[in-house]
């Protein structure tokens, strides 16, 4: 039958909609049919609320807020900037986050600050041992019974020509811890007078500039240091006992320590013990400020900061190339698929990206793949409502012509074969319902069921076993030969009640064409990848441009005599939707002769090899 005639005789048998509200099985629902009961009776009891007329409050005032907020949530890809992306903003967080992690912690340093205080306090001691051995040579004095000391005066000057050159401060202890020279106070006329150095002129500075030293600053001072360091405190009368180094220094060992100066600054200190001839004659401490290693410290975290800051804007332009690399595709493919889903027509398309080569291009295929496969089993629903329409309706007029002619007719013999004729139309509709039924359920089970290994050589011998033992002496029915290979495993994916369902119909279509006593071969065989059985009969085969309908939904060709409507027309469509389900094929061909005659017809079954 053509589209246009299935179409005519569809819009023949239409039924005509009604216009009050019906429930999934086609009936209508209560409040109509309370509605129609009204209309006949008058008006309505006060009890009763006709839904059509009454409304919930809430419903007016919550409805449009909640649609106005799920619209928000789903904001159209197409519409978000590059900013805006979540991933984008991910990609950019863990590659900052990589980076800073490595830079914060060569920022700490705190190996490395170690490592200079303890160069600056060797360096300290080392000169402290060169003044105090010229203050032993130059400064000391032996008394009239032999014993030796350090002339204060000589002392004093000695040491304020050794640190001229240098920005320490020394101080110098006798044994029995009295101060006697400290080269920052100086005695003359008028007393004794400080000395305090003063800091180098800095350069005049930005405010931005200041405002980043005060948050270097600010945060530095803060790290947690490698080690605590003890306060600086200085008295007005300084005694030896106010410094443990000193004190360690008159008993001969040189020792140093840093102390804190407070906001941030530190004091390094050294003290040596003054000896001649293995006599202690007083302690030198040396005392300096930590500025040089601040500064030190300062100029390596500046030069790593500004490493950083070249790579981390490297590393924010990388990443959002990196982003838009992802992001906007996916953006772009989401977008499309959200105008897909909102089309009315066909007319969207998802971008083909699978020219990338990544993963972005396997998804842009696959939503093409799957758009496309939706797109062809919604045509395939439509199609097949449309031909289970058509073929119910053929049984369903015959059904309607016969009951009303019995109520007219008055012979008894015509009368019981009309009822002959209506029987044979309810079991008709009854087998074309089931197979209806087993055909819509087909593509439901084939997503939910896991296809596994199945032994194809058992599912054959079971098969014509089977068969064998449901015959008797006097059966004329068509005997099944098994073709096998002896030791080859024909183990095939799927599963095993819906490819003997497969066989089953093949071989039942078989039976039906092939003559009495004839013989059905089935055979398998396996190949490198696949499994192949087939079915083969010796009926007067299929003709030649039938090959392919033969496998459409609702198509009969059955033998001449064979009584109409026994058979529904969807066995081996259904077979061939089990088969290509589990990424088979199923296919059928005549069988000829050496002379070229059509001898029977063959069907063939390709799995994939488990």
């Amino acid at each position: 039958m053509s589209e246009a005639t299935r179409d005519e005789s569809l819009d023949r048998w239409r039924l005509p909609l009604s216009s009050e509200p019906q429930t999934r099985d086609g009936r209508r629902s209560e409040p109509a049919m309370k509605s129609g009961f009204w209309r006949r009776h008058g008006k309505p009891p006060e009890d009763v609320t006709v839904a059509s007329k009454t409304a919930d409050p809430r419903r007016t005032k919550e409805e449009p807020a909640v649609v106005e907020k799920e619209r928000a949530k789903r904001l159209p890809a197409s519409r978000r900037s590059l900013w805006q992306s979540p991933l984008t903003r991910r990609i950019l967080a863990l590659n900052i986050m990589a980076l800073l992690v490595p830079v914060l912690g060569l920022l700490y340093l705190p190996t490395y600050r170690d490592s200079l205080l303890q160069s600056e306090l060797e360096l300290l001691k080392t000169e402290g041992k060169l003044f105090s051995g010229a203050l032993a040579a130059s400064g000391v004095v032996t008394g009239p019974l032999g014993d030796e000391k350090l002339l204060p005066e000589t002392s004093r000057q000695t040491i304020r020509r050794l640190v001229d050159v240098s920005k320490t401060r020394a101080r110098l202890f006798t044994p029995d811890g009295t101060l006697i020279a400290d080269s920052f106070l100086l005695s003359g006329p008028g007393g004794i007078v400080t000395i305090t150095p003063l800091p180098p002129l800095e350069p005049e500075q930005s405010l931005v500039w200041r405002w980043i030293s005060g948050a270097y600053d600010w945060v530095f001072n803060r790290l947690p240091s490698s080690r605590v360091l003890a306060p600086y405190q200085e008295s007005a009368v300084q005694n030896a006992a106010d410094y443990h180094e000193v004190v360690k220094a008159l008993a001969g060992e040189a020792t140093t320590d840093v102390r804190d100066a407070g906001k941030g600054k530190m004091i390094l200190s050294a003290a040596v013990p003054v000896q001649r001839y293995r006599q202690v004659l007083g302690s030198l401490l040396l005392t300096k400020s930590g500025d040089d290693i601040e500064n030190t410290l300062r100029d390596t975290r500046l030069t790593i900061i500004g490493v950083s800051g070249v790579a981390l804007g490297i590393t924010v332009l990388l990443s959002l190339y990196l982003a838009s690399t992802i992001a906007l595709p996916i953006h772009r493919l989401a977008d499309a698929a959200d105008r897909v889903r909102r089309a009315k027509g066909r007319q969207q398309k998802i971008p083909d990206l699978s020219s990338r080569g990544d993963e972005i291009g396997d998804l842009s295929g696959a939503l093409r793949d799957m758009t496309e496969a939706v797109w062809r089993r919604m045509d395939a629903i439509e199609g097949f409502a449309a031909d289970v329409a058509h073929e119910i309706k053929n049984p369903l007029t015959s059904l309607r012509s016969a009951v009303e002619t019995v109520a007219r007719v008055e012979d008894p013999q015509q009368q019981k074969k009309l009822m002959g004729i209506i029987l044979d139309d309810v079991q008709r509709l009854d087998r074309l319902i089931s197979d209806i039924s087993d055909a819509s359920r087909v593509d439901a089970e084939m997503s939910r069921a896991e296809a596994g290994p199945v032994d194809m050589r058992a599912l054959v011998l079971a098969l014509a076993d089977i068969h064998a033992a449901t015959g008797d002496e006097n059966d004329q029915r068509p005997r099944i030969e098994t073709k096998l290979p002896a030791s080859d495993s024909l183990t095939a994916m799927g599963t095993e009640g819906r490819l003997g369902q497969v066989l089953r119909n093949l071989v039942t279509n078989a039976i039906s064409f092939s003559p009495p006593n004839g013989t059905i071969i089935l055979s398998a065989r396996r190949t490198p990848r696949r499994i192949i059985v087939t079915v083969e009969d010796q009926g007067p085969g299929i003709p030649p441009d039938k090959l392919k309908a033969i496998f459409e939904r609702f198509y009969s060709e059955r033998p001449r005599g064979e009584k109409f409507g026994t058979h529904s027309g969807l066995g081996l469509s259904i077979s061939k939707q089990i088969v290509e389900a589990y990424g088979g094929t199923l296919s059928a061909e005549n069988r000829t002769d050496a002379d070229g005659r059509i001898v029977g017809a063959r069907f063939i079954v390709d799995l994939a090899r488990a």
